[in-house]
This record gives structure tokens, sequence and C-alpha cells, in this order.
């Protein structure tokens, strides 16, 4: 079995999810993670993207998106010097299964006042993190087999806030190493599913969207996500997540959320 998410498919933008992208909610469903990811790696390609970086991106997740071959494709919305509005589009034979905006805005080297930047101190490395025991899905192989996890704090079966490390264990397509983009979106949708407050077997917690905003990419191989959820009674809730590298802080993710009872 290929160590990637993705194989290229039969014609342009076509791509065939592997076993790899499984998530926890249904065997025959791709967790948000890598089709998030295949949608960061589409407005990457998009020409005229060079000098720019994703400011914002937001994922609508339309419905389950099922392991097999989806399509993917990107245009630019609102084109400029200094920002780009732009989007990319997921889908299969029966429509589109996700949709992604994105504020790409220009970098440029700044002299700031060191009292206007402010870094935060990283959460405890990856080296200090135990291997966290998964919640039970049922199957052997999927997203939480294809990454590495080390928990500093929290995480699946401790209910409550949670930091965890993440890793790719292979490429997000076959024969590609993955951007920095795309280390950060694939580890980006973990949020409610490592602070669930809620006893899994009881309710299902699933986020209908994820907005991450960047104030930079991340720099090595490891993302680290320390989120909290917070349900509400009228079956509603969000997740809330410091997306980090090993430098600190990198940006920040939300996820809106259904809850229901089993």
């Amino acid at each position: 079995m290929t160590d990637a998410f993705y194989e290229r498919g039969g014609g342009e933008g076509q791509y065939v999810a592997t076993e790899l992208t499984r998530g926890p909610w249904d065997p025959g469903s791709q967790h948000a993670g890598p089709p998030s990811a295949l949608l960061g790696r589409e407005i990457e390609r998009l020409d005229g993207s060079d000098g720019f970086q994703v400011g914002r991106i937001v994922f609508e997740i339309l419905r389950p998106v099922p392991i097999g071959e989806v399509r993917v494709e990107s245009r630019v919305i609102r084109p400029g010097k200094k920002v780009q509005l732009v989007e990319a589009s997921l889908s299969n034979e029966s429509g589109e299964l996700m949709r992604a905006t994105a504020w790409l805005l220009r970098t440029e080297e700044l002299e700031l006042p060191d009292r206007a930047v402010r870094d935060d101190a990283p959460p405890p490395g990856p080296d200090e993190g135990r291997t966290p025991e998964f919640f039970p899905t049922g199957q052997d192989v999927g997203y939480h087999t294809a990454m590495e996890w080390k928990a500093v704090a929290g995480a699946f079966l401790e209910a409550g806030p949670a930091t965890v490390w993440m890793r790719m264990r292979g490429a997000l397509v076959a024969g590609e190493k993955p951007s920095a983009l795309q280390r950060a979106l694939v580890a980006a949708d973990v949020g409610n599913g490592i602070s669930a407050v809620l006893d899994w077997r009881e309710y299902v917690f699933i986020n209908v969207d994820l907005t991450i905003h960047f104030e930079r990419m991340p720099e090595g191989e490891w993302v680290c996500v320390d989120a909290v959820t917070r349900p509400r009674p009228s079956g509603i809730g969000t997740a809330e997540s410091v997306i980090s590298d090993r430098q600190g802080r990198i940006g920040r993710a939300a996820q809106s959320l259904l809850i229901a009872a089993r």
C-alpha cells in the first residue's frame, strides 16, 4: 500500500484517495484534513501566487468526502499585486464536496520595532510528548495511522483541552514532498477530535467548516495543535486551536460543530 494520502488519477486535477485518508466517523469517508491539504495544494499551484502567503483560508465541508477519485480545480476571484482572493473546489461524480476560499497576502521583509512583535513561547516539543491512545475506529488503517502523534497535554480519551504534535508519515500526493502549507492544513482539522469533552460513544461532534488564520508558515515537519472544545445544549459548539511549530505560534484555527446524540 502507498504511504501517500492520494495518488494521481487519470486526468488533469484528478486524484485517487487511499485508505490513509479514512476518518473516524465513517469507514467510507475521508477525514477533512487530507482534502483540505489537497485544496491548499491546488491554491499554491495557481499562476501568480509566488511571493504571496495564505493569510486566511476557509473550508466549507458541503458533504462527506468518499474515499475514491476526486477532482480539484481553482481560480482567482480577485486578482491584485498586494492581495488576492482565490477559491478551490473538490468534487466527484456526485457534485461538489468541499470548497475553500483564501486571501493571499503579499510577503515583504519589514523592519518592525521589537515591541510590536510578540513571539509566544512554543509548547513542549514532540520529544517531550507521549503517543496517545486513539479512540477506537474499528479500522486498522486510516488518518489515525497516517499521522505520527505526540501528546503533551490531554488528547482523545482524556476529556478536555489538549495539546498534540502531529507529523505526516508519508506524502500528501505520491512522489511529492509536502509543502509547509500542506503540513499545516492536514493537521489543523483535528481540534474537535483531540479536545473532545463529550463521550464519543454517546455523541457525535462533527465540524461543518474550518477557518485558519496564518501569521507565518510552519518550519519543519511537526505541527502542534493546542485545542479546546466548547459544546452548548443547543446542539451547536465550537472548537478553537492555536497552531504552532517548534519556534512558536504560527496561527489559529476555528471549527463550527454540529453536536447530536448517537
